[in-house]
């Protein structure tokens, strides 16, 4: 049964459009991972501060893989200070599911 996480990423006013520029330039970093299944950057619509990051994996033990992997890591880095970059997100908290019914057109 396929899992979802979704990390809802709060952003402070005027950086939504940084968050999805580098979404944008990092997205194609989990496309060919085992087990993964599809992405989403789900931007407010209603004036709120928090992006969702929807992404839809096989199973638990392969979204773990992910997280623990060094294309993760390097997608995740810490770099912003040191690049100058700054950051784009005050909080972040990581919803998870198990798709328990699913339909498709």
């Amino acid at each position: 049964m396929s899992v979802v996480k979704i990390n809802a990423i709060t952003v402070p006013e005027g950086m939504g459009p940084e968050i999805e520029k580098r979404f944008a330039g990092n997205a194609r970093q989990v496309e060919t991972v085992e087990g993964f299944e599809g992405f989403e950057l789900l931007r407010p619509a209603d004036g709120g501060d928090r992006y969702f990051v929807y992404t839809r994996w096989r199973s638990e033990e392969d979204f773990r893989r992910w997280m623990s992997s060094e294309r993760f890591a390097r997608g995740h880095a810490q770099s912003d200070r040191s690049s100058g970059r700054p950051p784009v997100a005050t909080a972040s908290e990581l919803l998870s599911f198990e798709v328990v019914e699913l339909v498709r057109p």
